[in-house]
This record gives C-alpha cells, structure tokens and sequence, in this order.
C-alpha cells in the first residue's frame, strides 16, 4: 500500500517571507489609507454631525445636498477646473522650455540643474506664506517696488482675480520644476538618429520640435498631465496659507469645500459626501484626460 501523498504548502517559504517583508507596509496602508476611506464612506451616507453625532442613516441624502448646493456648482468646481487647467498648462509649457533650454550642453549645466530643484525642495505651505507676505497690501514688497517706480500699490489677496492669480502662478512656480526634469529625462531618452537625418535634411527648429520632438515625448507628456492634473484638483495647501478660500469664497477649491463642511460647520456626513463626489469626478477626469491625450498623441504621429 502506497503512503499518502503529502499536500504542498499553499504559500512557500519564499513566499512566506515575501509576504512578512510586505506586512508592514501593508498594515500602514490599511490603518491610513483604506480605513480612513472606508470611515469617510459610511459617514456620507449618515446625518454624522461631529457636535451631535446621531450617525442615522440617510442614504444618497448628503449626496444630494452637495450637488444641488449652488456654492458647489457655481463657485468651487469652476475655480477647481479654472485652477487645474491654468496651472498644469502653464507649469507644462515652462517645464518644457526649461527642458528644452537644458538639453543642450553649456557650460555651469549641472549647477543650473540643481538649482532648478529649489522650487521643489521647499514645502508648498512655506512657499504660500512667503507669496502672501510679499503681497501684502500695505508693507509686501510687490507694493513697495510699485510705489517707488510711481505707481499706486494693490490690493492683491482681496480681489478675486487678482488672489487666484497669485495662486496658480505659486503652484506653477512650484511644478514647473518637476515638469522640466521629468520632461528633460524623457528628451535624453529620444533616439538621436531622427534628429540627425533632420539636420542633414535642413529641417528647421520648429519643425523638428512640431513633428519630432513632441509626438516621441507624447507619452511623457500624457503621464505628466494627467498625474499633475489629479494632484492639482485636490490642492489644499497653498490656497488655505494664501487666501483660506476668500475673498468671500470666491477662490474656494473642491479640497477647501470639503474641509469646511465637516470641521468648519462641523457636518461629517456632507463633508465625507463632498469629498466621495470629488474622488468620483477626478477619476471620471483623469480616464477621460487620459484616452483623449493618447487619441491625440496617436493621431499627431
């Protein structure tokens, strides 16, 4: 009679200690990421007031209140677009100069790439509060220089646009940075050939940039936007330092809207339902950012 087969462990030892190397991490990102997620959706669908917490359930019922709430539709998902459109449009077009600029081998190249990583090294938070002092209203330098050359200082955070320009131009300042070397990285990697047999040819600069640069960097191009695009429709940092939303909300932003309704107004369950709505849209978004700018690329080529 043969002896019974023994049953191969499910799991190997390599895998096994795969999985122990893994545990940690893991852990940290259920206890921060998903639980906190999972935390949020419950309450969006309960009156979870956070200064009477009653926690009944109700539904689609805060859903409704942040899409029929005319501020949200009016105010915050305008200025939320407005600011992810000017910002990653303006931080993409920057980026690629500079990328184009330090392509070419000059002399003090590393010292000038290294000091392109300034923007980068500073916290979003400090850089906001360094922007709102040099334009304040009554001792901020921007004024300062203004009245010595004879021209009449600004008001500059407490009119609209004036404030949200001042905004997308200090997230652009801080971006653009990380567009040039990314962008920089992907001009190194191109093929020189179609480069060279353009030059023996005569081709111009900007026909070389038009038809060969951009459609072999387009997919660079693509992850950099649709990455910088999600990130920059939840902007908190800069905004809440410069402005915290004002004037009158007119600078407001879907990550401010958010925050506001549940520890300002202290409703949990809107604020979890804002922030779920938002989640949904920049995911809407971004696929649809995504497939548009690789039918895009695909046809330039």
């Amino acid at each position: 009679m043969k002896p019974p087969r023994s049953r191969r462990p499910w799991l190997g030892e390599r895998q096994r200690f795969m999985l122990l190397l893994v545990a940690p991490a893991a852990s940290l990102l259920l206890l921060f990421q998903v639980l906190p997620i999972v935390i949020g959706a419950n309450a969006s669908f309960r009156d979870w007031a956070l200064n009477n917490p009653k926690k009944t359930w109700v539904g689609l019922a805060q859903y409704l209140n942040v899409l029929t709430d005319p501020a949200f539709l009016q105010v915050v998902l305008p200025n939320t677009f407005f600011f992810m459109f000017a910002s990653v449009s303006l931080s993409l077009a920057a980026g690629l100069a500079l990328a184009l600029a330090l392509n070419r081998p000059f002399r003090g190249q590393h010292l000038v790439q290294s000091l392109l990583l300034l923007p980068l090294m500073v916290a979003p938070v400090i850089a906001a509060i360094m922007v709102r002092w040099m334009f304040n209203d009554q001792f901020g330098i921007v004024n300062v220089v203004m009245e010595a050359l004879g021209a009449q200082g600004q008001p500059w955070l407490t009119q609209r646009w004036s404030a949200f320009a001042i905004i997308v131009l200090t997230d652009v300042w801080l971006w653009t940075p990380w567009f040039a070397l990314l962008l920089l990285a992907g001009l190194q990697s191109l093929p020189k050939a179609p480069f060279e047999a353009a030059a023996i040819d005569g081709a111009s600069s900007w026909r070389v940039f038009r038809h060969l640069t951009v459609p072999m960097l387009a997919p660079v191009i693509i992850v950099c936007i649709v990455i910088r695009s999600i990130d920059a429709f939840r902007t908190f940092d800069i905004v809440w330092a410069l402005t915290g939303g004002g004037p009158s909300r007119q600078t407001q932003l879907f990550s401010l809207y958010a925050y506001e309704q549940a520890f300002v107004f202290l409703d949990f369950g809107k604020g979890s339902a804002a922030a779920i709505t938002g989640g949904l849209i920049i995911t809407v978004v971004g696929l649809g950012l995504y497939r548009l700018l690789d039918r895009v690329a695909r046809a330039s080529r």
